[in-house]
């Protein structure tokens, strides 16, 4: 799961300050989320799956369609 979020945001050539930008939080605290150090809170799944234009199941390593449904 973390390495698609990672994957996802360098697909779109951006780096993690403009990522947090978006989400409104620290970039520690996002860093922790691509490395799996601690687990992503729901409300932040749905930002991501929102702005990444994907499923959160995707996102969660549930499923290996990024389509949202």
């Amino acid at each position: 799961m973390y390495k698609r979020l990672r994957d996802l945001r360098e697909d779109r050539d951006m780096n993690q300050t403009q990522v947090v930008k978006l989400l409104r939080m620290s970039q520690t605290g996002y860093s922790k989320y691509e490395t799996g150090e601690n687990g992503i809170p729901t409300a932040i799944l749905i930002k991501l799956s929102r702005f990444y234009n994907t499923s959160i199941d995707y996102l969660l390593g549930e499923t290996d369609n990024p389509k949202r449904y």
